[in-house]
């Protein structure tokens, strides 16, 4: 066969063909890939703007099962037809050794011009590369309806018959697992600060927690005693570094009230300014008149609810109780927000070491009530919380017992050793990591 003979007009016009298919392919591999890695969120805040391609985008892309159909549908067409004509066209020039080349020629002409390089473009400018191909693929989505709608249900049904449903309307991935997972990744690679990521993923861990996991523990609230004297009320207020303190009567489990110190000392003055004797003025104080009605909330409330409740009521104190009605504790707004920035501190709070201190042998001391979110948040360390608040917490957890001092337990890849205790409390211990 002479070269006159090969080279005739449909030599030319089938290289053309292939030529087109692989333009075809190489776009249809491209939209694939620009409309999978989109950010979404990046694609509305385009659309906010304005951008009709980002709009097209959103919207093809919210039925992905459809989209990727059409989009396999198409390229696998092209490149099919593409290879047939190939080998046509090898097999009339070469003989039968043409199929093997065509094979070899179509391969690397489909992997490095269809595949490598527009997935590669595409991944590089995903957004920007959903936007302009939308138009075409959603005419693509459009046209192949009818067949992509027949091969669901034939999958479906092979799928059916292993077990396995599909739903193409979850998300394999919640919303939150994705941004945790992205800042987790940017603070490995060093693009995410540790603080900023802990901020982040605090105010998305509201939702998740409750008001019992982070509330001052009963037993450590400050109250005012309704039967004592004004004036020893009045000194405690004046001493105290609390701003708000709940007020009882006969029994601290009677909480009637709660004083702010602005309002009890607006009382004061408006006493000692209507008499001229300040000591007898003082008599006539009635704290129960200057204090606000005391706001309770149950313990199971989750932090994001408190938070919403708080800036509704305008209140930034509540008293935690459990399902029986009893006092557990109490939270402020403060304590919410404590969980979403780190430890607030101001002139008034004792000063303390935020920060914990490794000895020479890699060990931390801390204190027993710490609880196990600040531990994990300050070393980024991974202790379960799910059990227990508090590092005691979790030591009597899995000791099964209140330890002994200097009793020494291993678990969740950690030594802890009990340094201080009193009574049935955990005082203090020792963390280090094996």
């Amino acid at each position: 066969m002479t070269l006159d003979t090969i080279f005739d007009n449909a030599f030319w016009v089938t290289s053309a063909a292939i030529l087109a298919l692989l333009v075809l392919s190489a776009f249809f591999s491209g939209s694939e890939t620009a409309l999978t890695a989109a950010s979404r969120g990046k694609l509305r805040a385009a659309a906010d703007k304005g951008s009709g391609g980002a709009i097209r985008a959103l919207r093809i892309t919210e039925d992905s099962e459809r989209l990727i159909g059409s989009v396999l549908l198409g390229n696998n067409l092209v490149n099919i037809l593409a290879t047939s004509l190939a080998t046509a066209l090898f097999t009339r020039a070469f003989g039968e050794s043409g199929v093997a080349l065509a094979t070899l020629v179509m391969t690397l002409l489909v992997l490095i011009f269809a595949e490598v390089l527009p997935k590669t473009y595409a991944i590089t400018n995903a957004e920007t590369a959903a936007a302009l191909v939308s138009r075409p693929i959603a005419i693509a989505v459009a046209l192949f309806a009818p067949v992509v709608a027949a091969v669901r249900l034939l999958v479906r049904g092979v799928l059916r018959l292993f077990g396995v449903r599909a739903d193409p309307d979850s998300n394999i991935l919640a919303v939150r697992d994705e941004i945790a997972g992205a800042l987790q990744l940017g603070h490995s690679e060093g693009v995410v600060e540790k603080e900023d990521r802990d901020r982040i993923l605090g105010a998305l861990d509201l939702a998740d927690r409750t008001v019992e996991e982070i509330m001052l523990h009963r037993s450590q609230i400050e109250m005012i005693n309704l039967d004592d004297p004004q004036d020893a009320i009045l000194s405690q207020a004046l001493q105290s570094r609390y701003t708000r303190l709940p007020t009882y009567k006969d029994d601290p489990e009677n909480i009637v009230g709660v004083v702010h110190a602005k309002d009890l000392l607006r009382a004061v003055d408006g006493l000692i300014r209507k008499s001229d004797n300040a000591a007898e003025a003082l008599t006539r104080l009635n704290v129960s008149d200057v204090a606000m009605a005391p706001y309770f909330v149950p313990e199971t409330t989750t932090l994001d609810d408190q938070m919403r409740e708080f800036l509704k009521r305008r209140a930034h104190f509540a008293l935690v109780v459990d399902e029986y009605g009893a006092l557990q504790g109490l939270i402020t707004l403060e304590d919410i927000l404590e969980e979403i920035v780190g430890e607030i501190t101001d002139e008034f709070d004792e000063e303390e070491d935020q920060t914990l201190e490794r000895a020479d042998d890699g060990s931390f001391l801390i204190d027993g009530a710490m609880t196990i979110r600040d531990l994990n948040r300050s070393r980024d360390w991974q202790l379960p919380d799910d059990e227990a608040n508090t590092v005691a917490g979790l030591v009597i957890h899995e000791a099964q017992m209140i330890p002994l001092e200097g009793q020494v337990f291993s678990f969740h890849g950690f030594r802890f050793e009990v340094v201080e205790r009193s009574n049935n409390r955990l005082v203090q211990l020792k963390i280090r990591k094996l």
